[in-house]
């Protein structure tokens, strides 16, 4: 007859180490796959309010001057660039951390059934051992009054749960090495999408910042100053200056519009002469009265382009 006291009891004590280790992969995994994708969620929504943020530096740029427009502008050309790299983080995130954490919802859900194939084959053994006892005890003092189809259930029904349960416990540990194996995959690949994302973004900050650092203070400076005066500003700031110089200065000015207006009146009486004598018949002898009375800055050749037809 076989030896069944020991076998059901180590069957139980592994049974109930699967279950836990089950249990514990169910919770944790879940809070893990939760966590992660909340933490995916905020990334993207900090990608949207960046977004947000690069439209309002590009409409304030618009309306800046010169220097600090372009700069403005670099800038948000930088920072719209970063968040590409952002939502491809994001993307990467999903797809490699996230999906294979929420996959373990239906791996645990079918080891649990695993689980529940064994406690079934125990369960029946059980049953049967429970009964086989029970005969044993109205019969205490002859065994061979037992049944030969009790004995043979009994059998069949521990054989069974040592099945399950060899069954259960190499896909246990299949479970094990797997989860062990998903562990490492899952947190290195999001170190590395966040390596390749801080990377890219280091080196994307380092151009926004120099964009500003470029924006010339004194140039924008000047335009803003320029921009609050008038454009009539410069003639009546030349006003200002002439009526500023001193009595010297204004006497010169003086003497010289003196000088020219005492030429204008010599032309003015030569051109009277010129036509009084335009009437005289003799235009040759006249001409040569009129030279000789002439201004002195008027050329023999401009006489003759003028008088001699």
């Amino acid at each position: 007859m076989m030896m069944l006291g020991r076998g059901p009891d180590a069957r139980d004590n592994q049974t109930r180490q699967i279950r836990d280790a089950v249990s514990n992969v169910e919770k944790h995994f879940g809070e893990l796959c939760q966590i992660f994708a909340a933490y995916v969620r905020k990334t993207a929504r900090l990608r949207d309010k960046a977004d947000l943020l690069v439209n309002e530096i590009y409409a304030y740029a618009a309306t800046e001057t010169p220097n600090l427009r372009v700069g403005l502008k670099n800038f948000a050309d930088e920072f719209a660039k970063l968040q590409d790299y952002r939502q491809a983080e994001v993307e990467r995130l999903e797809a490699k951390v996230v999906e294979p954490l929420k996959s373990y919802g239906t791996i645990v859900k079918l080891k649990r059934d695993d689980l529940k194939a064994t406690l079934t084959a125990k369960n029946r053994e059980a049953k049967q051992l429970s009964q086989l006892e029970k005969t044993r005890q109205r019969n205490p003092s002859d065994r061979h009054i037992i049944p030969e189809q009790a004995e043979s259930e009994l059998q069949r029904a521990s054989m069974d749960a040592t099945r399950t349960s060899r069954q259960l416990e190499e896909t246990i540990d299949n479970f094990e090495k797997q989860k062990i194996k998903d562990i490492k995959d899952i947190f290195s690949e999001f170190v590395t999408i966040e390596m390749l994302f801080h990377g890219k973004a280091l080196e994307i900050y380092t151009a926004a910042y120099q964009s500003i650092q470029n924006i010339d203070e004194n140039e924008d400076l000047e335009v803003f100053r320029s921009s609050l005066h008038p454009p009539d500003y410069q003639s009546r700031l030349d006003i200002v200056r002439a009526n500023s110089k001193s009595p010297l200065q204004r006497n010169s000015s003086l003497k010289f519009s003196s000088g020219m207006v005492q030429e204008l009146l010599q032309l003015l009486c030569y051109l009277t002469q010129v036509t009084r004598l335009q009437k005289v018949k003799n235009k040759s002898l006249n001409i040569k009265r009129i030279q000789k009375s002439a201004p002195k800055y008027l050329t023999p050749i401009s006489w003759k382009c003028n008088f001699v037809q």
